[in-house]
């Protein structure tokens, strides 16, 4: 099956199939990473009105695109309706302080498709052919509370009587160097209209910085062959040709050029090296200035402007194609362009049709859309905060309250990588337990990519040596809960049957597991007690105040679900730790550990009377402990909190223990000699089957009539049941 075999060459780097996809962001305006000021307020450092005349340091963005995994190279397609104030270079959005309910991109686009090695592509973008409603969209969010719904594009009227082009972008590899592309302008409206389309390709500025780091070279450059064609020199790229061809009945395009430079007069006021920057191509299209652009037909901008007219219900089709130059001289051995991309599009259709033989219909179109979700969202993030914070050699020095501010603790990190991200424009950003539950879908359609992205978090240049694994950008300190643990087993799991699954992706794993387990427990357990804090733990606005602030009151929170996370932690590594000394006895004594230490984190959370443990014998419930030095107070307010103790459990398999005798004679003493326990610890042994088969053991938190009174709370409707699932916090 020919995507398998890609998959296969590129896992064994015979072909790099993977070099070029979809890791271009379609926000990097906003973001920290950008981010230079004196207070951090990185949503005004940097806007969106901005972001078309500024050189971006640590990435790009842009709208329907690809770029290499190193976004050296990067195309996009631009639009104008003939109406707007702005070229439309990327997506438009309002930035947290602007949403009435935080940052939301206000744009109606679609990933559609995937396949795993990007071989094959499809999204779509919808237009309006009416001027864009930006200032509308700001003012009237801005002007709502949070109990009033989001005002959307489509509450603009913007889309009125289908007034709008539908944008579908595929592209399709004929060789991992050699991409096709295809562009789809389907007119909507029920008269013919204009539209100004610009393919556009480009080179991020990793030249004027003065930096020193890898990844900083020589200016690039991109120079006109003929009036269809570019050529791309770059000093760490493939020289590449970038050609596009002439559409029936329309104008022919033109080729426009500039540099990827900031706009230095019109931001600040300061002469630059060159009076071709960033936003030309605005320049030229939307405000008519013809010498915006590049007469020398070369610089590290380039674009082809068509200005097409389409009649009402009709489409408009344009090609182009970026190849090594190499083989650029190469025909598609007889095909065209649309005969590669309906190829790839079948042996996409028969990738998924054996990974989920299962799924029919209109089932099947779903699922793929949700793969495309997943496969569009990667991303290349460039991060090295040691840089980041001392500023570069040719730029204006950063404030020094840098030096004391976000992020300063992480010198170590060097970030550099094709990243799944939560959404590439909201959150155009990893946060790390996201992370972990993306690869669980993720190891279904590439489990290569998956086992590399559980291990990428767990290298030196990404978790601290003190063994914490970063957690998002605005905060790399903050806690998550430790789920990383947790997804590396399910995708040893998951990407291979009993027998046959990979020894050393677990072991390397879990080596580096056991630092961020220690990091727990040194960091998150201040009294030595094994009851765990750890600040707002993926649940946000669920306590009574800020968990991840100083307490107003002094003191120390005692987290319910920190502690039960650490349980989980336990009883995961637990498993690990069994199954990897089926293969070596060494791990025996880990197993060992991480089931003493589960039973002790319970034991705390159990404990009643006295003012201990965070059960709670009147109300049947766990809840959050505000711990002082001679009182302590709980926060009984029922939320998911509470309710997360059930997640920690496992069932310990007779028949494996049995071959591991070290861990086998272990279990046996505590059973025996740690009776003092039996009253607070779920430790269930099943009878001796007949067959004389060894019995399996239940690990949990709950004891039997603790998980009754916990279940009679769960499936309350008056508390916790809902119609559409569990509450997060109690009705």
């Amino acid at each position: 099956m020919a995507e398998k075999l890609r998959l296969l060459e590129d896992k064994e780097r015979k072909k790099n199939w993977k070099r070029w996809g979809p890791y271009l962001s379609e926000r990097q305006w906003g973001t920290v990473r950008e981010d230079y000021s004196p207070d951090g307020n990185c949503w005004e450092y940097l806007s969106h009105e901005e972001s078309r005349s500024r050189a971006y340091r640590w990435g790009e963005d842009g709208l329907l695109g690809i770029c290499d995994r190193q976004c050296r190279l990067c195309f996009s397609v631009a639009l104008w309706n003939g109406k707007d104030p702005i070229l439309k270079e990327r997506l438009f959005g309002l930035t947290g302080p602007e949403g009435n309910h935080g940052e939301d991109v206000k744009e109606n686009y679609y990933y559609l498709d995937s396949s795993p090695t990007h071989s094959y592509m499809k999204m779509l973008y919808k237009y309006p052919q009416s001027e864009y409603p930006y200032a509308d969209l700001v003012h009237t969010n801005r002007n709502r509370g949070l109990h009033v719904a989001e005002y959307e594009l489509e509450d603009t009227g913007a889309f009125n009587d289908s007034k709008y082009w539908d944008v579908m972008v595929e592209y399709a590899k004929n060789d991992p160097q050699d991409i096709l592309c295809k562009v789809t302008v389907s007119n909507r409206g029920p008269e013919t209209a204009e539209i100004h389309v610009l393919p556009t390709l480009w080179y991020r500025n990793t030249w004027i910085w003065g930096c020193t780091h890898e990844g900083c070279t020589v200016k690039p450059s991109i120079t006109k062959v003929n009036e269809k064609k570019v050529t791309c020199k770059h000093q760490t790229l493939d020289k590449m040709e970038w050609s596009f061809e002439d559409v029936p009945n329309q104008p022919e395009p033109k080729l426009l050029f500039t540099e990827n430079e900031t706009n230095t007069k019109m931001l600040f006021n300061i002469d630059h090296y060159t009076k071709y920057t960033k936003d030309a191509f605005h320049r030229y299209i939307v405000k008519g200035e013809t010498d915006a652009v590049a007469a020398s037909n070369k610089g590290t901008k380039v674009a082809a402007h068509y200005k097409l007219t389409v009649p009402a219900g009709e489409s408009v089709v344009l090609h182009s194609r970026l190849v090594e130059s190499a083989t650029a001289t190469n025909p598609l051995q007889g095909k065209t362009n649309d005969d590669v991309i309906k190829k790839r599009i079948l042996e996409t259709d028969d990738y998924y049709k054996s990974k989920f033989p299962q799924v029919k219909g209109e089932c099947m179109n779903i699922l793929r859309q949700a793969c495309a979700g997943l496969l569009w969202s990667k991303q290349f993030y460039h991060y090295i905060v040691n840089d980041w914070l001392k500023g570069d050699a040719d730029q204006v020095p950063p404030p020094e309250s840098r030096l004391q501010g976000r992020n300063k603790d992480w010198i170590h990190l060097f970030n550099r990588d094709v990243i799944s991200m939560p959404d590439k424009w909201e959150y155009p950003w990893y946060a790390s337990w996201d992370l972990a539950f993306h690869m669980i879908p993720f190891c279904k359609i590439d489990p290569e990519f998956a086992k590399s992205q559980l291990l990428l978090f767990l290298r030196e240049w990404y978790m601290a040596p003190s063994g914490q694994i970063p957690a998002y950008e605005f905060a790399f300190n903050d806690v998550n809960p430790p789920v990383h643990a947790w997804s590396v087993y399910r995708v040893y799991k998951l990407t291979a049957p009993k027998g046959q699954r990979d020894q050393l992706f677990l072991a390397r794993c879990f080596q580096k597991l056991i630092l961020n387990f220690t990091w727990w427990v040194n960091r998150k357990d201040p009294e030595g007690k094994n009851v765990f804090s750890g600040g707002f733990l993926g649940l946000d606005n669920i306590g009574v105040f800020d968990r991840s602030k100083p307490l107003p009151t002094g003191g120390h929170l005692e987290q319910a679900d920190g502690t039960a996370w650490m349980a989980f932690f336990c009883v995961v590594m637990l498993d690990m730790a069994l199954e990897l000394a089926m293969h070596d006895a060494s791990y025996e004594d880990m197993a060992s550990k991480f089931f003493e230490h589960f039973i002790m984190i319970v034991d705390a959370m159990n404990a009643a009377g006295n003012g201990e443990g965070l059960w709670d014998e009147e109300e049947g419930f766990y809840y959050d402990v505000l711990r002082f030095r001679d009182s302590s107070q709980p926060l009984r307010v029922r939320s998911m909190v509470g309710l997360i103790p059930l997640y920690a459990c496992l069932v310990l398999d007779g028949e494996n223990t049995h071959q591991l005798p070290g861990f086998k004679k272990r279990t046996e003493w505590f059973l025996t000699n740690r009776k003092d326990l039996q009253s607070r610890i779920t430790f269930m042994t099943e009878e001796v089957s007949s067959d004389g088969k060894p019995s399996r053991i239940l690990l949990a938190i709950p004891t039997l009539a603790q998980l009754k009174c916990l279940l009679k709370y769960l499936l309350d409707e008056n508390e916790f049941l809902s119609p559409y699932g569990i509450r997060s916090l109690s009705k």
